[in-house]
């Protein structure tokens, strides 16, 4: 009589570890699929006191930074942004690959027109194939000298890091701060085609740290432990500014940048352009103490001015002798920084980039093309006066790639023209090559420093490989321009000095294992080689990240025709595009 009682509660008890076993089993895979992420951006001017003095700043959501946005590799990200402040604005998602969404990536009057004030537009994206650390930002005319926050890509739940697991993750946003609004700052130097002022601080996080009058309170503390090994994400969200960056007594383990995975390798100074992310390893192996976190400009063009001030955040060992009682009392250990104009060492460390392992690097080509990129001046218009000519010698700045000085329309975006086939808007006829060939960083003719306005792009063909010769100029100056492709990661085959010669400097070329980045820091006085295929279409912003160039120009448009299907042509435009 006992032995169904036994069979039943048996029966029972399996079938309690079998219900546990399916809520295990579809937690897991929740946690393995993909999700949407949902945020809410507010543009809005907020009170921000920096270097004694309170001024309203346009922020997102009244952070200074903004939020950072966290997700895995594979999930969506959809964000609405409503506009509370006085200017137009735009978001874009710096280095999101946005395959086949297009209209999610964001300059204002390329892919979309602005989000006028009281007006809102919702981003929709999704993470495709990328892991690592990128950035947002508003990208409307100097917006983005506060609007920008991180935008960190783990792996994939279950997935794990190419190297050792960090004890803790920290993200380093380094960023400009001008004691004025930085649009008043543009607006004048637009007026007067001078080039604009320079910012009165470098920041870390939005702190400028000890060095600066009022700012030792808020100075960042970034936490290590003996023993420990940390990750930290650093980004350069500076306006117009390379930088510097080291930590004293510490080395840094590169194993990332611009989201993609790179053969570790070790180094005491980094370099970033505006743009550029960088991602290291460090290790908590020296004395208990405080040290540095410094950053200071690296200024590659010969007798322009530049901010020379030097940011400050604090790395603080937890076990400190000071921890018990109070470590402000103690001062970091300062570390030295290189000369603002150490040409050489921004080599070695661009140089030592390549990626972790072989790679498909395209080998024959569909599209070979060559770019001047530099600045220029433009003679005085016989219907200004002086006072609107105050760059050299009575001119006005401007800048170009392979002579054509970049204008963005104002009335419709240029992929929606684009898309609908609306004329009038841009013109396809973009020079693959100078349009006049000379010695680029040589002596430069003065009637070569005068580019034209246009608002060219050039065509390709959906599949295209293509390599681009990006070769800087001495016009009025040379610079390490750090050029920006949206809409794509590009392999950085070779870079070198003078000018690029398709006969001797094609033996440098990288076609094992070169850096895949979004952004490449072309080298002052000098060139770098590019490849990618063309396999996301669309209408994508190439330009200079410095935005003191994009606003005079700087910039051009590579159009990507629809391929075959579905899968190779771009989503139609959201219902809530902004109109012009």
């Amino acid at each position: 009589m006992e032995a169904p009682k036994n069979i039943f509660a048996n029966s029972q008890c399996s079938f309690i570890i079998f219900g546990i076993f399916l809520l295990f089993a579809s937690s897991a895979m929740t946690l393995a699929n993909p999700i949407t992420h949902e945020h809410e951006f507010v543009i809005q001017a907020t009170p921000v006191k920096r270097l004694c003095k309170t001024q309203n700043a346009i922020t997102v959501n009244g952070q200074y930074p903004g939020p950072t946005l966290e997700v895995n590799n594979g999930d969506t990200v959809v964000v609405k942004v409503t506009n509370k402040a006085q200017y137009n604005v735009t978001i874009h998602w710096h280095g999101i690959r946005q395959m086949r969404t297009g209209w999610a990536d964001g300059p204002e009057f390329v892919t979309q027109c602005p989000i006028r004030p009281g007006g809102s537009y919702t981003y929709r994206f999704t993470i495709q194939g990328q892991e690592g650390t990128l950035w947002w930002h508003a990208h409307s005319s100097w917006l983005r000298a506060t609007v920008y926050g991180a935008l960190i890509i783990h792996p994939k739940e279950g997935d794990s890091y190419p190297f050792t697991k960090p004890k803790r993750e920290t993200t380093l946003l380094l960023g400009e701060w001008w004691n004025a609004n930085p649009m008043d700052v543009v607006r004048e130097a637009t007026r007067t085609g001078a080039a604009p002022n320079v910012s009165d601080a470098y920041t870390i996080n939005g702190q400028p740290g000890d060095l600066y009058n009022c700012s030792s309170k808020d100075t960042l503390i970034v936490p290590i432990d003996c023993g420990e090994t940390n990750l930290i994400r650093l980004i350069n969200a500076a306006l117009n500014q390379p930088l510097f960056l080291t930590i004293a007594n510490h080395k840094l383990t590169v194993v990332g940048a611009d989201a993609s995975y790179t053969k570790p390798f070790t180094t005491t100074i980094l370099m970033l352009g505006p743009g550029q992310t960088t991602d290291v390893l460090i290790n908590g192996d020296q004395a208990p103490a405080r040290y540095y976190i410094a950053a200071r400009a690296y200024a590659s063009a010969p007798n322009a001015p530049f901010d020379n001030t030097t940011t400050t955040a604090i790395l603080e060992y937890k076990s400190a002798p000071c921890a018990a009682i109070n470590c402000a009392a103690s001062k970091p250990i300062m570390p030295p920084l290189p000369a603002f104009n150490d040409t050489p060492t921004v080599t070695a460390f661009s140089n030592s980039f390549r990626s972790p392992r072989k790679v498909e690097v395209p080998t024959e080509l569909d599209e070979n093309l060559f770019f001047t990129i530099g600045l220029g001046l433009n003679k005085c218009p016989q219907n200004l006066n002086a006072r609107r000519c105050q760059g050299p010698n009575g001119t006005r700045f401007t800048a170009s790639v392979n002579n054509v000085s970049f204008v963005l329309p104002n009335n419709i975006s240029i992929l929606q023209a684009y898309q609908h086939g609306i004329p009038g808007v841009f013109t396809t006829d973009f020079p693959a090559n100078p349009p006049l060939q000379f010695d680029y960083t040589g002596n430069v003719s003065r009637s070569l420093w005068q580019p034209v306005p246009g608002t060219k792009g050039y065509k390709l063909k959906f599949g295209a490989r293509v390599q681009i010769v990006l070769q800087d100029t001495s016009i009025f100056t040379p610079e390490n321009h750090p050029i920006h492709l949206h809409g794509y990661d590009f392999y950085i085959i070779a870079e070198g000095f003078g000018n690029f010669n398709s006969k001797t400097d094609t033996s440098k070329f990288n076609l094992v294992d070169p850096p895949l980045r979004n952004t490449v820091a072309v080298p002052v006085n000098g060139w770098a080689v590019i490849r990618f295929v063309a396999d996301n279409p669309g209408a994508w912003l190439m330009h200079c990240h410095l935005d003191v160039h994009i606003t005079w120009g700087l910039a051009m448009v590579l159009f990507v025709d629809n391929g075959l299907g579905e899968l190779q042509t771009i989503q139609p435009p959201p219902l809530d595009l902004p109109l012009c």
